[in-house]
């Protein structure tokens, strides 16, 4: 038993301007309001649930992709100490057997007891993907749907989300196989048409939406144009203030509302690095300044971390904390059906949970129960 007082608490659907919250055997058991003794003297700090972040390729000179125990560690002590308890590490457009080997090494730690946040399985994103919205993936390596490499990937058990162009044929038949796997699907570098959005039935998010697909325009409404339609579409975002605009980012809160946004980071090997690093990847130069560029000024994922991702988008929309609270928390639990455990502070839920200031820095985290960073 270990109880959280003196804290300002973001539920599902309110705020508890000073309360309190017990857990026992990593579960969230009871909240209350008012004062209590406790375990932990939150001394006035913000309570949110923990943020999850279903779009993160690396950080901290680590990747997925590298496909180790040691790269899978590292990453959930990394993304933990900036508010994420829980991931799906998310690999990139490559030959088959380097995304098989990332699979199978996500697969090996996944729902494991980690020094960091919860690995709930893998975001796969590309190979199956459009030619014309490549974005910092290698084109070399796009190609259509293959029953045999996509049935490998299902052997794995570890994919939860996958990002696909729907506008190519072999792509659009392995949506409804997804569904039946209660695998999420996500158009993404995608040149997709409206039209071809609305007939790939069963796709029910945007991957890092406005970038790398076809845009909005008032004769050619698009994939974005789609996704702002459809209410059925949730859009993932990332917040940087880089990879898209503030008043976009405020443009599709209110268009979308906080039930359908998701925030992510799209953050890569050179989130946490110093500015001025640069690295390789795909034998191509990466350098982190604001974000992480290619030699050619193409963005390569982000920087972003998911506390100042939160902090960004409170910012730019004026949106209350129950509202970031979903965006950063329960709407990607949702997306990847594990809202019954996780996403929000609410009873018999898992204990996952931080401790932020109004800035949204973060004072502790904590993973089923357990304070693992502070």
């Amino acid at each position: 038993m270990l109880k959280i007082t003196n804290a300002k608490i973001v539920t599902e659907t309110d705020i508890i301007p000073h309360g309190w919250v017990t857990i026992e055997n990593g579960k969230i058991v009871e909240i209350g309001t008012g004062s209590a003794e406790g375990d932990i003297d939150a001394h006035g700090l913000t309570l949110m649930p923990g943020f999850i972040d279903v779009h993160v390729h690396g950080g901290n000179n680590l990747e997925a992709m590298d496909g180790t125990p040691e790269a899978l560690k590292g990453l959930s002590a990394f993304y933990a100490k900036h508010g994420v308890t829980s991931f799906l590490p998310t690999t990139w457009t490559a030959p088959p057997q380097p995304i098989i080997h990332a699979l199978k090494a996500i697969a090996e730690w996944m729902n494991q007891p980690l020094d960091g946040a919860t690995i709930l399985g893998a975001h796969v994103e590309g190979p199956y993907i459009s030619p014309k919205k490549p974005g910092a993936q290698n084109p070399g390596d796009i190609r259509p749907a293959d029953a045999a490499e996509f049935g490998q990937w299902l052997a794995t058990d570890a994919v939860k989300l996958i990002t696909l162009a729907p506008e190519v044929p072999e792509n659009r038949a392995i949506i409804q196989p997804c569904v039946d796997h209660n695998i999420t699907v996500s158009a993404g570098h995608t040149d997709a048409t409206f039209d071809e959005m609305q007939a790939a039935q069963g796709i029910t998010q945007t991957t890092h939406t406005f970038n790398a697909m076809r845009p909005l325009h008032h004769r050619d409404p698009g994939t974005v144009g789609a996704a702002m339609l459809n209410p059925d579409i949730r859009c993932e975002l990332i917040v940087d203030g880089v990879h898209v605009h503030p008043q976009m980012v405020k443009l599709l809160y209110q268009i979308k509302g906080a039930d359908h946004i998701i925030l992510i980071t799209d953050a890569v090997r050179g989130a946490g690095l110093p500015m001025g690093t640069q690295y390789l990847q795909d034998g191509r130069t990466v350098t982190v300044t604001n974000s992480a560029y290619l030699d050619d000024g193409t963005l390569a994922g982000s920087t972003l971390t998911m506390e100042v991702a939160v902090r960004n988008f409170h910012q730019f929309t004026g949106c209350s904390l129950v509202d970031v609270a979903k965006c950063a928390s329960l709407n990607p639990a949702r997306a990847i059906r594990v809202a019954d455990q996780k996403g929000s502070i609410t009873p018999g839920k898992d204990a996952d949970l931080i401790l932020v200031d109004d800035d949204f820095n973060i004072h502790m985290t904590m993973v089923g129960g357990r304070v693992i960073s502070n």
